[in-house]
This record gives structure tokens, sequence and C-alpha cells, in this order.
């Protein structure tokens, strides 16, 4: 998941090397915080939105198909 997130991100920012994400496991969920530059935010965000929304959304998907479940965090 970490990987795909990465690869997501990376793809919409013009600062590719400054995305990070962080894996944290807990009691039967993975949270994954999503790190950029400042000035890519609204990009990884969207208008309203929308952007973060699909970005979880195909995360989570990916993830109930293997049987785990996560979350996605966008940090500042």
């Amino acid at each position: 998941m970490k990987e795909l997130l990465t690869y997501i991100a990376r793809n919409l920012v013009d600062h590719p090397d400054a995305v990070h994400v962080t894996e944290h496991a807990g009691d039967g969920e993975t949270l994954l915080e999503l790190r950029v530059d400042p000035e890519d935010m609204g990009k990884v965000i969207g208008r309203q939105g929308r952007i973060a929304k699909e970005i979880r959304t195909l995360i989570r998907s990916v993830a109930q198909r293997q049987g785990t479940r996560v979350s996605v965090e966008i940090v500042d």
C-alpha cells in the first residue's frame, strides 16, 4: 500500500522528491500518513477534497482485496 500511495502522489505533484509516506500499524488497521511539499498540498487535496477522497477510496479498495484495512491521512 505504501508504494502505491507514493506512486500516486509523486505523479500528482510538482516536487516528487518531497513526497513521504509513513506507515503506522494499529489494531486491525494500518494508517498511511502522506506528506508533500506545501506548494503541492492543493494538488493532492483537489477542489473540495475530491482528489484526496479518490486516493482514499482507491487505497481502501486495494487493501480490501488483500484482506486488510488501511486509512490515508494527508499531513501538513
